[in-house]
Parts: C-alpha cells; sequence; structure tokens
C-alpha cells in the first residue's frame, strides 16, 4: 500500500487508486486521475480539515482527531472496505494537498496497516485447542 499525490503520474505497479479526499483535485479529470473509486466518506469531517489547514504545528492533534473520526460510522466502514482492498493487492490512496507526511491520506494509510497488522493470524500465540502453551 502506498499514498501518492493526485499531481503524479499513476504508475503502473499502483494496483488499485481510489481518491481519500473530500474535495476534488482542482484541474484533474478522472482519466486523468486513474482512479477505480472516489472514497469521499473517508476523508476527514469538513470542520477537522478546516482547523487543521494543513499547519504543520497542528499535525499531531490532527492525526489524534482524524484516528477518532475514522473510529466512527460512515469512515470505519470506509476503512474497512480500503482495508479489504489492500489485504488482496496493491492499493495506492491518492489525495491532493503537497505535503504526503502530514496528509489524510498517511493517517488513512497507517490505520489500514494497523487493522491488516492485527488480521494477521500471529503463529507464535496457542490455538488453544488441546496443544501446549509453552508457558
Amino acid at each position: 500500500m502506498k499514498i501518492k499525490r493526485a499531481y503524479e503520474k499513476p504508475g503502473a505497479d499502483d494496483g488499485v487508486r481510489i481518491l481519500v479526499d473530500g474535495l476534488w483535485p482542482r484541474g484533474l479529470s478522472k482519466a486523468e486521475l486513474k482512479i477505480e473509486k472516489w472514497e469521499k466518506v473517508v476523508a476527514p469531517s469538513k470542520e477537522l480539515r478546516n482547523w487543521y489547514g494543513h499547519e504543520a504545528e497542528k499535525w499531531p492533534e490532527f492525526r489524534r482527531r482524524f484516528r477518532a473520526e475514522l473510529e466512527k460510522s460512515p469512515r470505519k466502514e470506509a476503512l474497512e472496505r480500503l482495508a479489504e482492498i489492500a489485504k488482496k493487492g496493491d492499493l495506492t490512496l491518492v489525495f491532493g494537498t503537497r505535503d504526503a507526511e502530514h496528509s489524510n491520506a498517511a493517517v488513512i494509510a497507517e490505520a489500514i496497516a494497523e487493522k491488516l497488522k492485527r488480521g494477521a493470524p500471529n503463529r507464535s500465540r496457542p490455538s488453544g485447542r488441546g496443544g501446549k502453551s509453552g508457558t
């Protein structure tokens, strides 16, 4: 999974490209973006987006607030859909802002990665089906 600015050229290894912004990137058509879907429901609320304004000093609080929004419907379900796509293959989260490191896409990618990690089987744990626990 990766994140990529909408203004960057789509790559052959992008896999499924999904726009995760609440606003359409200025001056670009759907054909130019080469996206399969616009999952705008997963984007931060208008209030949070306006408060943040991409001011780097607000990043830690933006990240915390946006993570809280991602835990609630309808963003929670949208995040689950994205995680399912990522589980099956390459996923590129497309966004419009210049600062990738401090973007909503970075927070979404982090949340998806955590979901996939939690969903991965942990082979070091006992199965609880009659086997020894090793403790």
